[in-house]
């Protein structure tokens, strides 16, 4: 695959299909996220690819309890505004997180990404975002969530097995599936519109009315 054409097709894909992810594309995804840079070359990461149906399960309720939290602490009164102004994009997006939570037990792949002396998490979101790079090169759809590690990280210790005390934390769960949506460019506002030139305020000298990568 042409590496713009991932670039700007890697999106987030949550309704995926319930057919598991072959041993060789997991093997590939997590092989692509060690190859990221990391500061120091610590490479302080731990990955827990899960694909057992048991332990998923085990998952599911505490990611739909954390995604429920999130609706009524952070996100609180997002769909309400939503409805109110008839943004559709937002709508979708709710629409589609919610679809995850509740067929959490149905995925094929789940990796819990841990990082440990990375506070800022320069280190390991390079590797989780080289490991969904891979994962679209295969056909493979990937969402970044941090919910788990927000609000239910002991619990997801315990499931797994993780070491208590040792500096580990859960930077991620990337969720993974064969796609039930069609790949293509996310919308964005013009890229003039958000970068400034050499001081806050102050506009590039150019612009680009459309994404530069078209698919053509």
């Amino acid at each position: 695959m042409d590496l713009f054409e991932a670039l700007y097709t890697t999106r987030a894909m949550r309704r995926v299909h319930p057919d598991p992810v072959p041993e060789e594309v997991v093997r590939a995804m997590l092989d692509a996220a060690i190859r990221a840079p990391s500061g120091g070359n610590a490479q302080q990461w731990r990955f827990v690819a899960v694909t057992d149906k048991q332990v998923i399960g085990e998952l599911a309720p505490l990611y739909k309890d954390a995604f429920a939290t999130l609706q009524e602490t952070i996100y609180a009164g997002q769909k309400e505004r939503a409805e109110a102004t008839g943004d559709d994009q937002s709508l979708r997006v709710i629409s589609s997180s919610q679809w995850l939570a509740d067929n959490f037990a149905e995925l094929p792949l789940v990796v819990l990404v841990f990082h440990r002396n990375d506070p800022t998490g320069a280190s390991i979101y390079p590797a989780v975002w080289n490991m969904m790079l891979a994962a679209r090169g295969h056909g493979v759809g990937t969402t970044l969530t941090t919910i788990l590690g927000f609000f239910k990280s002991d619990e997801v210790f315990e499931i797994v097995g993780a070491p208590q005390g040792k500096g580990w934390q859960i930077s991620a769960a990337v969720t993974a599936g064969y796609p039930r949506g069609r790949w293509g460019l996310a919308k964005r506002p013009p890229v003039h519109e958000v970068v400034y030139a050499d001081r806050w305020g102050a506009p590039p000298n150019w612009t680009q009315p459309g994404p530069v990568w078209d698919g053509e």
